[in-house]
């Protein structure tokens, strides 16, 4: 499917809100969660670029699986480390370890379900964090209202995950074009969301 003249516009201002958040919006934190929201939000960018450039055909390659990994588990290891002291060290290895069975069950081609049930763990643990632990802790008062918009961004990064993850398998919820029709419009207000949150949470 060919991409339009709004879908690229779409994407540079997606990019350039990326851009935004590595270089002010996660200025004042501590050096893990700026690394990791920067890794995060710098994934982001190198993808919305490659998207502006290659167009939708770009994401037929078996490498943006591996690579789309990064941004949900360096967004959520940098909301735990945030907020969730105890499970700090717990949850930097099961970062550790859930990006090493990716990049293996990806690499060595498999005929069986494993590589559909690494994704779908990884995936779900950091997707239901990025998703709850910030409307939970804003709920409890201990941020602002506005970082439940993180939240919201987490939900959105889900709904585009499912949908590729059922386009991987051949039995897509919504055809591909509708996918890729929607998808500038989603990746723009979900880091709309993300960047937000952190600003004003």
């Amino acid at each position: 499917m060919k991409m339009s003249f709004l879908d690229r516009i779409l994407l540079l201002v997606t990019g350039l809100l990326a851009a935004y958040e590595i270089v002010i919006g996660i200025d004042k934190l501590s050096t893990t969660p700026i690394i990791a929201y920067t890794i995060a939000f710098g994934v982001l960018l190198v993808a919305e670029l490659l998207l502006f450039i290659l167009g939708f055909e770009d994401l037929d390659s078996p490498i943006v699986v591996i690579v789309s990994t990064i941004i949900p588990l360096s967004l959520s290891l940098g909301l735990v480390w945030e907020h969730l002291d105890s499970l700090r060290t717990l949850y930097l290895i099961f970062t550790l370890i859930g990006f090493l069975a990716v990049v293996l069950t990806r690499s060595i081609p498999m005929q069986n379900k494993l590589p559909t049930i690494v994704i779908a763990i990884v995936h779900g643990v950091a997707g239901i964090t990025i998703f709850l632990l910030p409307i939970i802790i804003s709920m409890q008062g201990q941020t602002k209202p506005a970082f439940a918009l993180v939240g919201l961004g987490g939900a959105l990064i889900g709904c585009v995950g499912l949908l590729f993850s059922f386009l991987k398998t051949g039995k897509p919820i919504v055809p591909r074009e509708t996918i890729y029709r929607i998808l500038p419009g989603l990746l723009l207000l979900m880091t709309a969301c993300f960047v937000a949150g952190f600003k004003y949470g």
